[in-house]
């Protein structure tokens, strides 16, 4: 018997942004889903621009890359990146919790999703992180939107590491995909079927 599943989908019990005020508490298992469209997204576009990635497989790890945080918790990125130390030890205890939750997992599947989890190549972690990133700065938008000052600060500091990743694929999902996140239901209706006709 594999706890494996189990625990992971109690990821929706985890809060993010725990050191800010929100309109709306965001849950790491629907952080997961949102880089995970992300992810897929941005593997498609670096395949448009050269690259050669399969964008099922980096959206699927992006699905399990808070995977660890069942056990660890979400540590608000202040405290994560206070100094070099915490960082460190924080990143490994992540590791160690990745590795005794695939533990659990049964012979039959261990090594594929094992890999999805703490694997792949460097460029597939690079988009994961890009899609990571990308759902931190929505996340920003959405809050800025509904008036909430407090992630102010973060939407710009985001939204500049965002561009200093100077990556084609993170600027177009950018100028193409992110300015609808800061509109309402009516405006994001009214869009669609605008775009539609």
């Amino acid at each position: 018997m594999s706890v494996f599943y189990a625990f992971v989908t109690r990821l929706k019990y985890i809060g993010r942004w725990g050191l800010m005020r929100n309109t709306r508490t965001e849950n790491v298992l629907e952080h997961s889903a949102v880089v995970a469209m992300f992810a897929h997204a941005v593997a498609v576009l670096h395949n448009k621009f050269g690259g050669s990635v399969d964008p099922d497989r980096v959206g699927m790890m992006a699905l399990f890359h808070e995977t660890g945080e069942v056990i660890t918790g979400d540590m608000p990125t202040p405290v994560k990146y206070f100094n070099g130390d915490i960082t460190s030890a924080y990143k490994e205890i992540e590791k160690q919790s990745e590795r005794k939750l695939v533990s659990s997992l049964t012979d039959e599947v261990k090594n594929e999703v094992g890999d999805l989890v703490s694997g792949g190549t460097e460029t597939e972690r690079r988009l994961v992180k890009y899609a990571d990133t990308l759902a931190a700065y929505v996340k920003c938008i959405e809050e800025t939107a509904q008036g909430n000052g407090e992630f102010r600060e973060a939407l710009v500091s985001t939204e500049k590491k965002l561009r200093d990743y100077n990556s084609r694929e993170v600027d177009y999902f950018m100028d193409n995909f992110v300015q609808p996140f800061g509109l309402s239901l009516d405006k994001l209706g009214a869009e669609l079927n605008a775009q539609s006709k």
